[in-house]
């Protein structure tokens, strides 16, 4: 698993823990349905640190609570 797949995973955890659509986020957020959208469905190739504290903002956390999961603490340097 990649940085990528991470941030994926995490955004649907987060959302389907609140019960919130995709779309109600991204509201929240005050980010484009449609960079929701790459972001979930894997489109997305590298999102962008803003757009992740934005998501926070939205979902009303931290990023360190919102990078602090066994996936994110387990990835591996993507440069070697």
């Amino acid at each position: 698993m990649d940085t990528r797949e991470a941030v994926q995973n995490r955004v649907i955890e987060l959302c389907t823990a609140k019960r919130w659509a995709f779309h109600a986020l991204a509201n929240y957020s005050g980010i484009p349905s449609s960079t929701m959208r790459n972001i979930v469905n894997g489109q997305s190739k590298n999102p962008g640190i803003v757009t992740i504290k934005k998501i926070c903002d939205g979902l009303g956390i931290t990023l360190i609570e919102f990078f602090d999961t066994p996936e994110f603490d387990s990835l591996e340097q993507e440069i070697k």
